[in-house]
């Protein structure tokens, strides 16, 4: 019965977002005709035209090129926020020299990057990289560092009187674990600022090619329906990162926690 009752409310909130979704179609072709003019607002079957006049270019041009520069700038946004920000919330003599810097750093746009960026990488898949690694290092360094300074003693108390004495077995057993839901947050976060970045760094001419690039490029040509189109391609790949992270990390690796709504 109750595996019946949880099916029918599946289904019930499936439908809901698909009518509202149908809704919001409905409503965006009826505003579009009503104003009349494509270069204000383009209509869905505009942007659906285009979509089926471009989408092998998406898919086999623009996307890859963007999802290489997203990639390399969290992957290198990870590689050093995780050990600075352990570092900084385990060992207080390296919080103290290091949060300077990171406090005088961390505040200037990531967008101020870009002369320096074309200067020391060119147009290049590194320059757009760089960007998107400025954006995501510090949402993830601060998570990692406050998830490891909120670590209760008791747990490390209790660490030691079971013979866990080394800073590196305590951080590995005891901190990091602690420490993952906030680092998953961070790292969630991290994502939704350096997907902005890339796009802003597309935009302003850090790459010659990818879907922020392709924005600017068809806004030159007045095609806004292309523009319009790479925005929407631009949200869903989005929601489609972050609904797939959090299926990986908040079913997966921390089905462990128990959360307000179970």
């Amino acid at each position: 019965m109750t595996g019946r009752i949880l099916k029918a409310r599946a289904v019930r909130d499936q439908g809901a977002t698909i009518l509202s979704l149908l809704g919001f179609i409905v409503v965006w072709q009826m505003v579009a005709i009503a104003v009349n003019d494509t270069l204000i607002l383009p209509s869905f079957l505009q942007v659906s035209n285009a979509l089926l006049l471009s989408w092998q270019m998406i898919l086999v041009e623009d996307l890859p090129t963007s999802l290489i520069h997203f990639v390399l700038g969290m992957t290198a946004g990870l590689i050093v926020a995780l050990p600075v920000g352990m570092s900084m919330g385990w060992f207080k003599a390296f919080d103290q020299i290091t949060d300077p810097i990171v406090e005088i750093v961390r505040p200037i746009p990531p967008l101020a990057w870009i002369p320096f960026a074309i200067v020391w990488f060119g147009l290049t898949n590194e320059a757009a990289g760089f960007i998107v690694f400025v954006g995501s290092v510090f949402p993830i360094l601060i998570n990692t560092y406050v998830g490891f300074r909120n670590l209760p003693k008791v747990y490390v108390e209790s660490a030691k009187v079971l013979g866990a004495t080394k800073d590196a077995d305590l951080i590995r057993y005891i901190a990091f674990p602690n420490a993952l839901p906030s680092i998953a947050g961070g790292v969630r976060i991290a994502m939704g600022i350096a997907w902005m970045c890339l796009v802003a760094a597309e935009m302003f001419g850090v790459s010659t090619s990818g879907l922020g690039y392709k924005i600017w490029s068809y806004y030159y040509l007045h095609k806004m329906d292309y523009v319009l189109l790479y925005m929407i391609v631009l949200g869903l790949l989005g929601l489609l990162i972050d609904r797939s992270f959090r299926y990986i990390v908040e079913e997966r690796m921390l089905k462990w926690r128990v959360g307000l709504t179970q």
